[in-house]
């Protein structure tokens, strides 16, 4: 017997019936439902943290430009940049999450968390938290458990496509799955974990899909770096127990609505947006020329 995650309130029920940390339900459902080894998850979960803090490494001491052009080392420049907005450590956090998913942009390696287009968003928040807190890797490997579950119930309920629900689905998701491990890491309780959910849906919701050229480059770099700002907004109002007012059930649920109402354009087809201005439509027949041109010819 697992849990199936249909609702964060079932998930709570769970949890306190059976007196398990928020994490453990994640473990139980994939050694019932999928059949894999608990030992295997913790080594894959090790993993894939090494492959985020290499993707964050590498997007700020590697070239960073990708065959369009439009991501050009955008992470360094902000990493390097003299003038701090707010604080050295906010800076790093924004790098961050701009290096990994420039790396994502220019095929480097990446963990897709829960998309490829939000591969940025883990990465930034748990490396730069774990830094702050000299967090153990497990105590983050826990955290990034708690983040697969949030992403399990968003996908049932919800979304986590951009085609089906918009950027809400992707960086909201992925952006509501770093809140709520940072909350747990920094030892939030359950009603806090699921509070920094729902503040974080309700700051994403409504976002579209709308990639220049049909890459996921603009805006989908800079929106991991915003999303990132946001989780770590809505983990820092959570943890104050400043309520989201709406119970993160009904957040996912109006979350499902608005994806479910918008329009086709606006959900990864490059056909609204950002993607349809002039120089997006600009750039799109540049990118198209330049994939004629790489074709290969016809004997």
């Amino acid at each position: 017997m697992s849990f199936l995650f249909d609702d964060f309130k079932g998930w709570k029920a769970y949890c306190e019936a059976r007196d398990l940390q928020l994490y453990e339900p994640v473990i139980e459902y994939e050694v019932v439902q999928k059949e894999a080894d608990e030992s295997a998850i913790w080594d894959g979960l090790d993993r894939a943290y090494q492959v985020m803090k290499e993707a964050v490494k590498t997007g700020l001491t590697e070239d960073m430009t990708s065959r369009s052009g439009m991501v050009n080392n955008g992470a360094k420049k902000v990493y390097n940049h003299s003038l701090t907005v707010l604080s050295k450590e906010f800076q790093v956090l924004i790098s961050r999450a701009l290096a990994a998913k420039e790396v994502n942009s220019c095929m480097g390696r990446v963990v897709a968390a829960p998309t490829a287009g939000a591969s940025g968003i883990l990465p930034g928040v748990m490396v730069t938290l774990q830094e702050l807190h000299g967090l153990s890797d497990k105590k983050i490997m826990e955290g990034l458990l708690i983040g697969a579950g949030i992403a399990l119930i968003m996908e049932k309920r919800a979304s986590i496509a951009g085609a089906v629900g918009g950027c809400q689905a992707e960086t909201g998701s992925a952006a509501a799955m770093g809140a709520g491990a940072m909350v747990y890491c920094l030892g939030g309780n359950i009603d806090q974990v699921f509070n920094a959910v729902a503040i974080t849906i309700q700051c994403m919701l409504g976002l579209i899909c709308d990639p220049v050229a049909g890459l996921v480059e603009v805006p989908c770099v800079v929106r991991n770096a915003s999303a990132a700002a946001i989780a770590n907004s809505s983990a820092q109002i959570a943890l104050a127990d400043v309520s989201a007012v709406i119970p993160v059930d009904e957040c996912v649920e109006a979350m499902g609505e608005v994806g479910q109402s918008m329009e086709t354009r606006y959900k990864e087809t490059a056909m609204g947006g950002l993607a349809t201005t002039p120089m997006g439509q600009a750039i799109s027949k540049k990118v198209l020329i330049q994939d004629i041109e790489m074709l290969p010819d016809e004997e």
